[in-house]
């Protein structure tokens, strides 16, 4: 795998990491509704979910290449249903000004990767269009799925900290943030759904 391979695979890793997501945008809502230490959980779960979807990705690669559509066309109508259900949560959130909002859970934000169908395919198409051509072995298709990981749990982080230094903003205008957040969430459930 040459060095131009290597570039073109992290600028393509970069640029979908650090787009808007389920994931980005959880952390970001999360983070301004909350703050940090009530977050840390989700976070966390976040992040190990990235990592555990990024793995299976590998794996599917690897060795499922045939049953590889199906279980994404499946996974296409959990994940819009997902960020549906998402979408519509941030919309109706408020900050949580009192301190009485309980902690997000781990398993939150651990399940919303797995139904993540944007992570799945940023896996797969990142294996499939740079490292297959140059590499099939277990080792060099899990080591990038795990460079893959890295890369967005730093962009969920950055999002994460873009919420804590918005955070009085945010208060100050949640509602308009929220509707437009629950947009870009939506406009996800439709891309996804017109693949």
């Amino acid at each position: 795998m040459g060095i131009q391979a290597i570039f073109s695979f992290l600028v393509y890793a970069i640029i979908n990491a650090i787009t808007p997501g389920p994931g980005n945008l959880l952390a970001l809502n999360t983070i301004v509704r909350v703050g940090w230490k009530k977050s840390k959980n989700l976070l966390l779960g976040i992040f190990v979910g990235y990592y555990a979807v990024q793995i299976l990705c590998a794996l599917l690669v690897y060795g499922l290449e045939r049953f590889l559509n199906p279980a994404m066309t499946v996974m296409k109508y959990v994940g819009a249903a997902y960020i549906l259900w998402l979408a519509i949560h941030i919309a109706r959130s408020k900050p949580d000004l009192t301190g009485t909002d309980s902690k997000p859970s781990f398993w939150t934000g651990f399940i919303l990767q797995f139904v993540n169908v944007k992570i799945y395919m940023f896996g797969i198409t990142a294996l499939t269009g740079y490292v297959l051509p140059f590499h099939t072995s277990l080792n060099v298709l899990l080591l990038f799925e795990i460079m893959i990981a890295t890369i967005g749990t730093i962009a969920t982080l950055t999002w994460a900290v873009l919420g804590g230094v918005f955070q009085r903003v945010y208060i100050k205008y949640y509602r308009f943030i929220n509707i437009i957040l629950a947009i870009v969430l939506m406009e996800c459930v439709v891309s996804l759904l017109m693949l």
